[in-house]
């Protein structure tokens, strides 16, 4: 996630729907596509609940340049006037740290009232790994190795999930757990129209890659509507779907 080739295609992505407008990122963390995004001219303000994630940015050259604010990004609105944005972004799955769907829900609606009328709403996040549950299993390793094995654990009935990691060193062991609320591409489109916004567009990956039933994950764009404007019918058509 740390190579050009994730965040150089991401940041271009953003560049474009930013304009000349700003972006706002939610978990902004160390910069990872924040100090990329303003490298290429965009005016970029964050929100996250970690200080010491938003120390290692400011360390980093052009960190001390981008506005961040410090909360949870479900509720939290930026030190900026509402309706500033031109973009605003969740990536690397990063909605799913919200673990109950009351927050992602009130996540959708605190980016609308920041968006400005025609701004669009930009979600990275993989698609749930239920096919890869055998019947009556409700765990997915994802990594395994002589000293480190790493598993998700799936609640179906809640859509809770963890990701869990095992790691020995030296003859000691350590574990942790990291809980996560996993969400389906239509659950976020109803979210997004809950909040005043319609997918726009949605694609495999950032290079725009199609979108299909065998994505593992998905990029999509809800659009807010344009001021005096209408959401639904012919006064807001889609510009793009490319889902198959």
């Amino acid at each position: 996630m740390f190579t050009a080739a994730a965040i150089e295609p991401a940041a271009d992505f953003l560049a474009e729907l930013a304009g000349d407008g700003r972006a706002l990122e939610l978990g902004i963390g160390t910069g990872r596509i924040a100090l990329p995004l303003a490298r290429r001219g965009v005016e970029v303000h964050g929100i996250d609940m970690s200080r010491a994630m938003v120390a290692r940015l400011r360390a980093k050259p052009g960190g001390d340049a981008i506005g961040v604010t410090i909360g949870d990004f479900s509720a939290t609105r930026a030190g900026t006037t509402d309706g500033d944005f031109s973009v605003a972004y969740l990536v690397y799955n990063t909605i799913m740290n919200l673990t109950s769907q009351e927050a992602q829900v009130a996540c959708f609606r605190n980016i609308a009232a920041q968006l400005a009328p025609g701004g669009t709403f930009v979600v990275e996040v993989m698609v749930p790994e239920l096919r890869k549950l055998p019947p009556g299993q409700n765990v997915v390793p994802f990594h395994t190795s002589p000293t480190r094995w790493a598993f998700d654990v799936y609640d179906i009935a809640t859509q809770a999930t963890s990701s869990n990691y095992v790691e020995v060193v030296d003859g000691h062991g350590s574990y942790r757990s990291i809980p996560f609320r996993y969400v389906w591409p239509s659950e976020l489109d109803l979210m997004a129209q809950l909040a005043g916004m319609r997918l726009r567009e949605r694609w495999d990956g950032w290079t725009r890659e199609p979108f299909t039933s065998e994505s593992t994950k998905h990029v999509s764009v809800w659009e807010k509507a344009a001021e005096g404007g209408a959401l639904g019918g012919d006064s807001h058509p889609l510009t793009a779907l490319p889902v198959t």
